[in-house]
């Protein structure tokens, strides 16, 4: 189910100058606010909940998700070189696990990690608050990268959609509508974040049995229909 050499291009497709560069871009940004904010303000962990909560993960970890996730596969089906890879002895489901197991990886890397050093930074993981919102990004990570990487195999303007749900539906309608919240990928991964986290200042409408299957299932669905429509691209010649 994993081809190496299938990742390895994927991974220089994710990697290459100007995605790095968008990357990088919020993971520093976040870091920097981090910063700032625990010079004025010194070590807080409402701040902390507040910054990590409204920020990384709210707005950091699905843009990211959808760089990752359109990018995989996205650029190929629209230049057309997606059908030099469907003409290999490579199995379509097998090109698909691979791009999401890369898509995962690589907003993980770039979502959690600076997720983690920013929680340090501004109070500490005190009440395993860094921590869970780690455990959250990399749970989000998961989710994230296969809804958009489905989202780069159904239509040319995966980016422009999956900004769209990132930035109006988990940042804005998932954070302040409440019956929203429940169809909530952040919601989701914060029922987790609220399991690991000591306190009551991580909270969730979701609860957590509910969130993990909705996660589970999630993923699950998308990369299997992510599959699907992959296997259903014909190629020139072929019945």
């Amino acid at each position: 189910m994993y081809d190496p050499t299938v990742a390895r291009l994927t991974y220089r497709a994710l990697l290459g100058r100007r995605r790095a560069l968008i990357l990088f871009a919020l993971p520093v940004l976040l870091i920097v606010i981090a910063g700032a904010v625990r010079g004025f303000s010194g070590a807080d962990d409402q701040v902390a909940v507040d910054v990590l909560g409204g920020f990384a993960l709210a707005t950091m970890v699905p843009i990211i998700g959808v760089i990752a996730g359109t990018g995989a596969i996205g650029p190929e089906i629209d230049d057309g070189s997606v059908v030099y890879l469907l003409s290999k002895p490579v199995k379509r489901p097998t090109i698909i696990f691979t791009k999401l197991i890369v898509a995962i990886a690589v907003t993980m890397a770039f979502s959690a990690i600076p997720t983690f050093i920013a929680g340090m930074i501004l109070n500490g993981n005190g009440q395993q608050i860094a921590v869970a919102y780690t455990i959250a990004a990399l749970v989000a990570s998961i989710t994230y990268a296969a809804i958009f990487l489905l989202l780069g195999t159904i239509t040319r303007h995966a980016v422009v959609f999956g900004l769209v749900y990132a930035l109006v539906w988990e940042a804005l309608f998932g954070s302040l509508v409440v019956g929203a919240r429940t169809l909530s990928v952040q919601q989701w991964s914060l029922a987790v974040a609220q399991k690991v986290g000591d306190g009551d200042l991580i909270t969730s409408d979701v609860g957590l049995p509910t969130a993990t299957a909705l996660l589970v299932v999630v993923t699950v669905a998308t990369t299997w229909f992510a599959g699907q429509k992959l296997r259903s691209l014909k190629l020139a010649g072929e019945e």
